[in-house]
């Protein structure tokens, strides 16, 4: 391989790129607009749920319970009703999630030690939502009910009495439990492997297209040679992005990286090798820049989206997609930076994860170079 003809077509591909605005826009200002967009509109956070309240008992009771939810920082106290007709309107309208009812008898029961029952109204047509907010609600409920029971026994007893049982909960790697950052680090992923392909499924084809692919052809440069040449103006791009993305999740969506930095970069290197790669495996395929596009994007897109564990976590999906997700290079890289950025995890927690990457990075170098030939079909 000669340094000099490498040098000569990723000088070539480099112009190429100066010169056309729109590759460079779609290389630089994309990834960092899909990073702002998602990370911003991207959110599992679920809190001001917003709440109407049916007062049917009207009493001391039925306030301190509506008190518990409107203290809560989960519920959001919209408006009073007065009938079934009311919730059902609001909650069709969606100026509340959820209906708070107490019937009229709910003090008296409270007062003579019996059960009090008061009905929760969830819309369900954002199941994920409903069964967070009837979590919310539940524990809201239990706590009233432990609370009334104790002071009960308390006035009776005269001792004061305490839960037998106390749990303080400890979160480690994200004690805020706040979802951007863990959507962060895999969205970063997600849009590196959809750009990164996006990029170079366009180059060769575009040769084949403008009919410079048969001048390339009869130059003394080997189709190594024109592979990598084409290769390193976008992986320099690629990295730049790299860096752009983690300077963002850093300063503007403040989300920690506690790994090694150059851990980081360093995967991110190794997966920008094969994504970039297989860009040039769909170009060389096809041969056509519309086609080599709308693949790569069905190729990349969706399957990183929905089969990396970035949204949906790969153990509670059936056994047969788990194992196709096996296949899907994203899964490795979301995993080395979550556990990067959240755990401050090394090689030699991630080296699994590190060592299926290399290969699909070496698989798709070896394609590219195997599918590639320097003649006219």
């Amino acid at each position: 391989m000669n340094p000099r003809r490498v040098f000569s077509v990723a000088r070539k591909e480099t112009l190429h790129i100066l010169r056309d605005p729109r590759s460079l826009g779609m290389a630089i200002a994309i990834p960092m607009l899909l990073l702002m967009l998602f990370g911003y509109a991207l959110t599992l956070d679920v809190d001001n749920v917003p709440l109407v309240v049916w007062d049917q008992s009207q009493s001391h009771a039925s306030r301190e319970f509506i008190s518990r939810f409107t203290g809560s920082p989960y519920f959001s106290l919209r408006e009073h009703v007065n009938n079934y007709r009311e919730v059902e309107r609001a909650i069709d309208s969606g100026v509340a999630l959820v209906a708070l009812i107490i019937p009229t008898d709910f003090a008296g029961r409270i007062e003579s030690g019996r059960a009090a029952p008061a009905q929760l109204v969830v819309d369900g047509s954002d199941s994920n939502t409903a069964t967070i907010a009837i979590g919310y609600a539940d524990v809201v409920a239990k706590t009233h009910s432990q609370q009334i029971a104790i002071r009960e026994i308390q006035r009776i007893g005269g001792a004061k009495l305490q839960p037998p049982l106390e749990v303080h909960p400890r979160v480690w790697f994200n004690a805020d439990l706040e979802s951007k950052n863990y959507i962060i680090p895999g969205l970063i992923a997600v849009i590196m492997m959809v750009i990164a392909a996006l990029l170079t499924s366009l180059t060769m084809a575009r040769e084949w297209e403008r009919g410079t692919m048969e001048q390339l052809i009869s130059t003394p440069v080997t189709g190594r040679e024109l592979i990598l040449g084409k290769l390193l103006p976008y992986f320099g791009i690629g990295m730049l992005d790299v860096l752009l993305a983690v300077l963002m999740g850093e300063f503007l969506f403040r989300v920690p990286l506690r790994g090694n930095a150059a851990l980081l970069f360093g995967m991110a290197a190794v997966f920008l090798a094969g994504a970039l790669s297989l860009g040039l495996v769909i170009s060389i395929v096809t041969k056509s820049q519309l086609l080599a596009s709308q693949l790569a994007m069905v190729l990349t897109f969706l399957p990183s989206f929905l089969l990396s564990g970035f949204m949906y976590a790969i153990g509670n999906m059936p056994r047969a997609i788990q194992l196709i997700t096996y296949l899907i290079p994203a899964r490795y890289f979301v995993a080395l930076l979550k556990g990067i950025y959240l755990k401050g995890a090394g090689l030699e927690i991630l080296a699994v994860e590190a060592l299926l990457l290399a290969v699909f990075g070496v698989l798709m170098v070896l394609v590219a170079n195997v599918k590639f030939k320097k003649m006219l079909v």
